[in-house]
């Protein structure tokens, strides 16, 4: 088996100013999901501390839309890699 872990593509690129944005969204949608994610962790963190107990989510429906955006668009780039990757093997014949 071959090991995938260090050679998967990346879901996100790094802006002019350095910033990490996942592909498919914007600067500030990144900064949004990232927020919704680490407060959505803590709060699972909590409730297992506290010994369970039922506690209100933080905004999944819009933390799973940025997700969805993201995953979307994530797809749709992963697929226009490959067939340019594909078009680069000038030395495969395909008739």
């Amino acid at each position: 088996m071959i090991d995938q872990r260090h050679n998967a593509p990346r879901r996100y690129f790094v802006d002019a100013q350095g910033h990490r944005v996942l592909i498919g969204l914007s600067l500030e949608e990144t900064a949004e999901f990232e927020a919704l994610d680490l407060a959505s962790t803590e709060t699972v963190q909590i409730m297992a501390e506290a010994g369970g107990g039922k506690v209100a989510p933080v905004d999944d429906v819009r933390w799973l839309e940025l997700y969805s955006k993201h995953e979307g668009a994530w797809r749709v780039w992963i697929a226009q890699s490959q067939a340019v990757r594909t078009q680069d093997l000038g030395f495969v014949n395909y008739a």
